[in-house]
């Protein structure tokens, strides 16, 4: 069965500003419950062009369940989606990630023992509506080719492209994933924990690669990383117990008493 098409409903503008000021991706209302457990309540999410946008709070805030209902790997209870503003609610994640919604994983969703290129170009298939074709025929010089190799240039790849990925470091797997995304010409970014187990040098050198990706396309980052998040996001909306208790600027969210009591704590 073919997966639903994006409702042709855009948001009402709120006001008669220029279309800049409209978010690139936004929920509204988003509810999702598990039982007696309420892991998203009443989400109002913002990512403007040209940000990054960081989404913190403690374990089990409710984190990985909103990224999944952004994604499309889950369907929220109620409440919307929007993308470029778009409805893309009931559309699934390939079907999301077609109309320009980049991910990037916590847990690496790599081809481990494929090599870094053919890898990217798996990506640059998953953005066109033709079936897979085999890889010898896939990986002759081409279109293809060409745009795997630019994103593999992007994140600073290229010399590794025929390297099988479980050569390749933690961190590099973390650039790879990036590029794969990168593939799809994406609108939006969603990142989720991009700097786990990385060291100083892994996460200096990828704050340096999404600090300039900000302005391809907006990211909207999950990140633990309190360092990174406060280099490179130009929000920070903080989640504890499924709801969003305060959004704002960094200088804002570090000097918020419930943020403090609630993630931060007084060092911040």
């Amino acid at each position: 069965m073919s997966e639903p098409q994006a409702s042709t409903h855009t948001i009402p503008p709120s006001n008669t500003r220029l279309n800049s000021y409209a978010p690139v991706l936004n929920t509204v209302e988003v509810c999702k419950r598990f039982g007696n457990l309420q892991a998203s309540v009443n989400i109002n999410l913002e990512l403007r062009a040209g940000e990054i946008h960081a989404l913190i709070g403690p374990n089990g805030a409710g984190k990985s369940t909103l990224i999944k209902q952004i994604a499309g790997g889950l369907k929220p209870d109620s409440g919307q989606i929007f993308l470029n503003g778009v409805d893309v609610t009931r559309l699934g994640t390939a079907a999301r990630a077609k109309a320009g919604l980049g991910r990037t994983f916590q847990v690496s969703a790599l081809a481990m023992e494929d090599t870094v290129l053919q890898n990217a170009v798996l990506g640059c298939l998953g953005a066109q509506s033709g079936s897979l074709r085999l890889f010898d025929s896939i990986m002759r010089p081409g279109a293809l080719r060409t745009q795997a190799n630019e994103a593999l240039e992007r994140v600073g790849l290229a010399e590794h492209a025929h390297k099988r990925t479980s050569e390749i470091s933690h961190g590099q797997r973390r650039q790879l994933e990036i590029a794969v995304a990168l593939t799809l010409h994406p609108k939006a970014f969603v990142m989720d924990e991009p700097m786990a187990g990385l060291g100083v040098q892994g996460s200096s050198a990828l704050i340096d690669l999404l600090g300039g990706l900000r302005h391809e396309a907006p990211i909207l980052l999950v990140e633990h990383d309190m360092d990174a998040v406060f280099a490179l996001a130009d929000r920070i909306s903080v989640l504890v117990y499924g709801e969003i208790i305060a959004s704002g600027t960094v200088d804002e969210i570090r000097q918020d008493a419930a943020v403090k009591r609630a993630y931060l704590g007084d060092e911040q």
